[in-house]
């Protein structure tokens, strides 16, 4: 009986073993990343580059597969139903938190069907306007609201975005007058935005920049706490609204029950990853974000708290 309880007890060692091997040989195989909104856009743009150094890291392809749909649900639906072995994930921005708070069935329960690993970045938002809009600064937006009421037509690019969220709290805190329009993606926003047929658009800056540069649109304001490193002379939001302050934040999720071994190992190699991409990304305005797996699930705690207020006071909902 002694020997059979041996035996057992080696036998549940070397399982043991051979898991924590398996594990430290991670990634052995192609791992695919899966975006869940079309091809372009700062999301996308920051995806690639971060599984291009993943890719480099560990001699494994990160591959990415852009599933869009159903404002972001249908991509994260499929990670769901993927094994958590770590070689299905999901890049996605805070909207995965966020647009399930907009409904009264959401498809989905981001603490318990998903593995949190990696924040990845925060996008502070640009405050772009047409250019012919006759305001320079969120003085003037506010007083142009103010004097042609109902006037002025904002678009969101996805219901429940932090764009979305970020022009709801403007309107509320800044007291502005303006329908908001929903659109089907940034790309169809901006191409309205810079063609006249909305006034403004609320957005991460990287998808602004060539635009603004170009002389296309107007920026008035970036919503981060300071002014941008690529944009000295644009002022924040905040020194026209004090305390107004908001970003659209990537992050790095697997299905829910991932070893944790994994999850651990896929942390550090984003970290690593960020390190690398940082003189490329700080110039342009995003702020990439590297820390530990329970830094994350702090961050996306406390957001998420924070955002439910903002989508309760403004009434965003999904018919």
């Amino acid at each position: 009986m002694k020997m059979q309880f041996v035996l057992h007890a080696a036998f549940a060692a070397l399982a043991s073993l051979g898991g924590l091997a398996a594990h430290a040989a991670y990634p052995d195989h192609p791992v695919r990343i899966i975006i869940p909104f079309p091809p372009g856009g700062t999301l996308d743009t920051v995806g690639r580059d971060l599984a291009q150094k993943l890719g480099e890291q560990t001699g494994q392809s990160f591959i990415i597969d852009n599933r869009a749909g159903g404002n972001g649900l249908i991509g994260a639906g499929l990670v769901t139903q993927a094994k958590p072995d770590g070689y299905t994930l999901l890049f996605n921005a805070s909207t995965f938190i966020t647009a399930p708070m907009t409904m009264k069935k959401p498809p989905y329960d981001v603490q318990k069907n998903f593995t949190p690993i990696a924040m990845v970045a925060k996008a502070p938002l640009a405050v772009s306007v047409n250019k012919n809009l006759p305001v320079t600064d969120v003085a003037g937006l506010l007083a142009y609201s103010k004097s042609h009421p109902g006037k002025l037509m904002f678009a969101v690019g996805s219901i429940g975005s932090a764009g979305h969220l970020g022009t709801e709290l403007l309107k509320r805190e800044g007291g502005l007058d303006y329908t908001v329009v929903p659109y089907r993606g940034t790309s169809p926003a901006f191409q309205d935005l810079i063609g006249g047929q909305i006034d403004g658009f609320i957005d991460p800056v990287l998808g602004a920049l060539e635009s603004y540069k170009g002389g296309l649109l107007k920026i008035l304001a970036v919503t981060s706490a300071r002014r941008l490193p690529n944009l000295p002379n644009v002022p924040t939001v905040a020194e026209t609204i004090p305390g107004y302050e908001a970003y659209s934040w990537y992050g790095l999720w697997g299905p829910a029950n991932m070893p944790a071994a994994v999850v651990e190992k896929i942390n550090a190699e984003v970290n690593t990853a960020l390190a690398k991409l940082k003189a490329k990304y700080t110039p342009l305005g995003v702020l990439l974000t590297p820390g530990s797996v329970a830094d994350f699930v702090k961050f996306q705690s406390d957001d998420m708290a924070r955002s439910k207020k903002i989508i309760a006071e403004g009434h965003i909902h999904v018919d």
